[in-house]
């Protein structure tokens, strides 16, 4: 619970922005069509400390790798409360993303503390945690929003990132790896890794179009909800975005069934789903039947995410325990730049083209990712390292 809860507000960091871009865009002076890049900055940053920071949780002591990046997100989320000019806002936007990788520091830190045959359902539990902090980020933002202002957002974020940090010092145990590989070393070895894991890159390939798909719908819908189509306030995106939380509800279920040899089924199925939630939007009706199909396919777009993250994530963690950061870094920094392109793919085809062009850009993403599952096979391989100081380690 206290892992999942971290987890979930850590990630959450990455997501007050989303509902906010057009009351923050019209706070600094930022055009339309640059409004994407509000949201993309902080994917940037926490695909660049995927690669630079996660890998260390393979060396370097977790607890205080742990908080230390939270204290450091701490001092951005002020700053971003702060900023009064667009360019330093978007500085404190990428340093968010890059502080806010302490929750995939946790995910191979949670992956140590049980038995394999748990393991699925275990991180599925700390994924679930997870997902709800993205799920309610996004309400809760706007609610706050629509009570004070976007300020007030990060003010309280980063309050709650300086109380998680004390906490987690208290009460998380110490998870001392065994020494070995030098940073540089460890960095050298990830490319080795990516090159020689075809399970790593297949599954980041897959969540790659699944996580694109979800920042672009997750970027624009806020958008269209607040035109003129639908007209909703701060406070009615809110409601909306509260639909995306029974997605969380599928991580325990697919790290369960994941743990019974059903990987491959629940893959196929997620994208499907998330391919699905694309052509629920384009129904027409009047604004409560147009309304209610957006809520259906929220539920099922997050559903479809949540699952594939967690059963992708398990597989990876299956391959070699000693290498668990560096594959979780690859893995999530890979697709966290899906959902970087996602995100200002969305916001400037919505901006030139409205939704119907957006949707269908969000629609191809899981296509693609199914024709690439069509030709998998259940060969799992095993990551090769061959320098010595990998091979003793």
């Amino acid at each position: 619970m206290l892992l999942a809860t971290a987890c979930g507000m850590i990630v959450a960091s990455l997501y007050y922005v989303q509902p906010l871009i057009g009351p923050i865009s019209a706070a600094l002076g930022l055009s339309p069509q640059s409004a994407g890049l509000i949201v993309t900055m902080t994917q940037v940053g926490y695909g660049v400390s995927l690669i630079l920071v996660v890998p260390l949780a393979d060396i370097v002591e977790n607890r205080r790798l742990i908080v230390m990046a939270l204290i450091a997100s701490t001092f951005a989320l002020f700053v971003a409360g702060i900023s009064q000019h667009a360019p330093i806002f978007m500085l404190a936007m990428f340093f968010i993303g890059l502080s806010a990788v302490a929750a995939q520091i946790v995910m191979p830190y949670a992956s140590h503390l049980v038995a394999p045959a748990a393991r699925g359902h275990a991180l599925g539990k700390v994924v679930s945690g997870l997902m709800l902090g993205i799920m309610l980020s996004r309400p809760a933002a706007s609610f706050l929003t629509h009570l004070g202002s976007w300020r007030t957002v990060f003010y309280l974020a980063a309050i709650g990132m300086a109380v998680l940090a004390g906490v987690l010092i208290l009460l998380l145990p110490a998870r001392r790896p065994e020494p070995g590989l030098t940073y540089g070393a460890l960095l050298r070895s990830m490319l080795r890794l990516f090159i020689q894991t075809p399970l790593l890159r297949r599954r980041a390939f897959y969540h790659a179009c699944l996580f694109g798909a979800f920042s672009l719908f997750w970027t624009t819908v806020p958008l269209l909800l607040a035109g003129p189509e639908f007209g909703l306030s701060q406070a009615g995106i809110a409601w909306f975005a509260l639909a995306g939380v029974a997605g969380a509800i599928a991580a325990p279920i697919a790290g369960k069934f994941a743990d019974k040899g059903l990987s491959r089924l629940l893959t196929g199925f997620a994208i499907l789903l998330v391919a699905l939630s694309f052509l629920m939007t384009y129904g027409k009706g009047d604004f409560s039947t147009r309304l209610a199909m957006f809520v259906v396919a929220a539920i099922v777009l997050d559903f479809g995410v949540s699952m594939n993250f967690v059963v992708g994530q398990r597989a990876i963690f299956a391959l070699a325990p000693e290498y668990r950061g560096r594959l979780n870094g690859i893995y999530i920094a890979i697709f966290f730049m899906g959902g970087a392109t996602g995100s200002a793919v969305g916001a400037w085809t919505f901006t030139k083209s409205g939704w119907l062009f957006t949707s269908w850009i969000g629609f191809a993403l899981p296509v693609l990712a199914l024709l690439y599952y069509f030709t998998e096979h259940r060969v799992l391989i095993r990551p090769q390292v061959s320098d010595s100081t990998s091979r003793k380690q």
